[in-house]
């Protein structure tokens, strides 16, 4: 079949390509490949060395060649000793627990066995009789046997695929053997048209066989000369036909360089237009309300603090509008930075945003904020749902009227019925559980108003170049002066009644204390500690001498207020609660948080639940309460690994709280947090603007990451219009680029 005349070769549709006929096509393209250059992009997820195989002789006789290492990083080629045979026979051994999983694998120099113990039902029904193996580990002798125990294995060449004719084996065997042989990542609808890691391997071969010019060339020679990259047509030749590991890292090396690249360079573009702009509010930022409120203040400002608001109210003087975030560990301040911001907004006659995403993260900074305000003359209000109609309409026309001078809220605010009389400058706090539309939206209540965005969830540096990397970024790396570091230890189960000691001492010293859970009911579905059950236990049983009170997120404002309020007064002892307190929460004399089934939350929750203590002057204490094998685990764990490959589920929940263990560091938790989690799932939510790209990797691809947006910035700032002849290609490609998230990020 003709292939489609296309000035670029990559948007070939599969089906005009070699082996891909219209029952292949269709499962590919359910797949999310449809063309050409999806089919190039489906980069290897390792390779084998077969150039030095081994054979069974050779490997009973002990005479093995060192794989070849190479001299660059990049591909994932294992070292193991690779044997590759045909399956004779395999056969289940023992029964119940003690069962084993025995393979024999032979080749024409003798034969071996392969032993699993365990997902010996899985592995029963994984291979059948006269199929090709490629197997991978570390050999070992059972007496006189030669075996490989629990050894990875990739299925090479089943013994039946649909369509198999002698030239189809022979081009096959070809692409198996004396080589670097890469193993695709493949799905059941791929293997039942015979595309399996091996098919994948042959079409792609094909593929790249009849169109040798994969695509056009869109990045500008100047950085092609300076970092020596490949062409983008020989980067897929050598990933995916590679003679060398050398090879391998090169053509990764160009592939992830360019995905950088071009996403770097439209942050750069946004970023120089944005600043070019002169539609903003240009403020005076010397503030008679924010002076009033620094000398009321019982502390003074830390350096850090005093370097941040520096920093933003540099941007405020500016005409075009300030899009900058604010990060900060729990407890550094951020709110009385945000607060000064405000105050200059307010001076000059505007209103001012404050926005959170939960209601009783609302009602505390509302408290907050008026409590740090009772000295100074600002109208704060608060709007959340749920109020009665009378107090909502007030506050409506409050903020039209332009009386409401500062107006916190949730998603409310967003609604088309609230209308601000003079919006200026808008604080949006923990921001990533806002959407980018509902930011903006927001934004586009005021005459483009400043925008400073805040979160208490530390950002890793790579993350935040691809997030935020066209925002200002302003951190608050010093905690308060008379703040100390959180002890945390870990507790198990059988425990409990030194920690409940541990508690009551800390009540009787004048301290409180918080016991937060899992769930907020008995599920029978999981096994997980409630807080309505053990509240009822710790009142009744533990503790009948103290006050408890339970905080849950199924009671209505009214009721959550009135516990704060109480727990805030000294009123209760210890409050039990749900993670409803993960955020926002400030109680200086609560010193105590004890987090039962702790191996049940993330990193960045426990952090956040650990932050809820700690902020007075006094030493304070998290309990991570686990059960007894997770905490003996952990124990034995370094907390600040970020290498977490082979690990079980059990085992990974024991690392995060060998982290909590090792370090109070925000920022260190956060490139710990990202590493187990990866970026898409860094916040918890897809929503919050993360790019997906096909190959880099922002956690592994760091330098890379760092000479892409070196140069992208360098280009925008020296063109900007990209009308330089070298930079043709690029603007041509930037016009053609889809839509995508990123034009998202900036919500002006």
């Amino acid at each position: 079949m003709a292939q489609p005349h296309s000035k670029n070769t990559l948007d070939i549709p599969i089906r005009f390509l070699p082996g891909i006929g219209p029952r292949r096509a269709s499962v590919l393209s359910g797949q999310g490949i449809t063309t050409l250059g999806d089919l190039l992009f489906l980069i290897p997820r390792r390779y084998i060395d077969r150039s030095t195989i081994v054979t069974i002789e050779a490997l009973r006789n002990g005479k093995l060649q060192p794989a070849d290492s190479g001299s660059m990083e990049g591909p994932d080629v294992r070292n193991d000793v690779t044997v590759v045979g045909e399956v004779r026979s395999f056969r289940l051994v023992g029964y119940g627990r003690k069962a084993r999983f025995v393979l024999i694998l032979g080749d024409n120099t003798g034969s071996m066995q392969c032993v699993w113990f365990g997902g010996v039902q899985y592995w029963k029904k994984a291979f059948e009789v006269g199929e090709t193996l490629a197997v991978s580990g570390q050999p070992s002798f059972f007496g006189n046997v030669l075996q490989i125990v629990h050894p990875s294995v990739d299925h090479l060449a089943p013994r039946n695929v649909e369509g198999d004719d002698e030239t189809a084996v022979e081009w096959r065997n070809a692409l198996n053997t004396g080589r670097l042989i890469p193993l695709y990542p493949s799905t059941q609808e791929l293997e039942k048209v015979g595309l399996d890691s091996g098919g994948l391997r042959r079409i792609i071969a094909s593929a790249l066989r009849s169109s040798p010019s994969s695509g056009p060339e869109t990045l500008p020679q100047s950085v092609v000369r300076a970092h020596s990259l490949r062409s983008l047509g020989d980067a897929f030749h050598v990933i995916h036909l590679p003679q060398s590991r050398r090879e391998i890292a090169e053509g990764l090396y160009r592939l992830k360089y360019e995905e950088f690249f071009h996403f770097q360079v439209k942050l750069a573009l946004k970023r120089h237009f944005s600043k070019a702009e002169t539609g903003g509010i240009r403020f005076e930022v010397e503030s008679k309300l924010a002076r009033q409120l620094v000398d009321s203040l019982p502390f003074k400002l830390t350096k850090a603090q005093i370097r941040v608001i520096n920093e933003i109210t540099a941007d405020m003087k500016e005409t075009r509008s300030l899009n900058r975030l604010l990060q900060g560990d729990v407890g550094s301040g951020k709110t009385i930075v945000a607060l000064i911001c405000m105050l200059i907004a307010i001076d000059n006659g505007y209103q001012a945003a404050f926005m959170s995403p939960t209601e009783i993260l609302a009602e505390q900074h509302f408290r907050t904020l008026s409590n740090l305000l009772r000295t100074v003359p600002v109208n704060v209000r608060l709007l959340i749902g749920g109020q009665k109609a009378r107090l909502r309409r007030d506050i409506l026309d409050d903020i039209q009227r332009g009386t409401a001078q500062i107006v916190v809220g949730t998603h409310a605010v967003f609604e088309s019925a609230v209308d601000f009389a003079r919006l200026g400058f808008i604080v949006i706090d923990e921001q990533h559980r806002f959407g980018v539309l509902q930011r903006a939206s927001l934004r586009k209540k005021g005459g483009n108003p400043d925008v400073l965005v805040m979160t208490a969830t530390p950002i890793p540096r790579t993350l935040s170049l691809t997030l935020y990397g066209d925002l200002d970024v302003s951190t608050i790396d010093e905690l308060p002066r008379d703040r100390k570091p959180i002890k945390t230890v870990l507790r198990s189960d059988q425990m409990a009644k030194e920690v409940y000691s541990f508690v009551s001492d800390q009540v009787r010293s004048g301290r409180q204390v918080y016991f937060v859970y899992p769930l907020i009911d008995d599920s029978e579905k999981v096994d997980l500690k409630a807080a309505t059950t053990h509240f009822e236990r710790l009142r009744d049983d533990v503790f009948p001498d103290l006050r408890l009170g339970l905080l849950h997120g199924r009671l209505d404002g009214s009721e959550k207020e009135t516990l704060m309020d109480a727990f805030k007064a000294g009123e209760l002892d210890i409050l039990v609660a749900t993670t409803i307190i993960e955020v926002g929460i400030d109680i200086p004399n609560a010193t105590v948080m004890v987090i039962e089934n702790a191996e049940r939350f993330g990193l960045a929750q426990l952090h956040q639940l650990r932050g809820r203590v700690g902020r007075g002057s006094d030493q304070s204490y998290c309990v991570l309460m686990a059960g007894d094998w997770t905490v003996a685990k952990a124990k034995r764990l370094d907390g600040l690994t970020t290498e977490f490959s082979g690990m079980t589920p059990e085992e990974l929940a024991a690392q995060r709280l060998a982290t909590m263990a090792a370090t109070t560091d925000g920022f260190r938790i956060a490139e710990i947090d990202l590493a187990l989690r990866g970026p898409g799932d860094f916040f918890g939510t897809r929503q919050s603007g993360i790019p997906e790209f096909k190959v880099a990797d922002i956690l592994t691809d760091s330098r890379i990451l760092d000479a892409a947006r070196t140069d992208a910035f360098n280009i925008v700032e020296r063109d900007p219009a990209l009308v330089h002849p070298d930079h043709h290609a690029l603007r041509e490609h930037l016009r053609g680029s889809p839509p995508d998230s990123m034009t998202l990020l900036h919500v002006g």
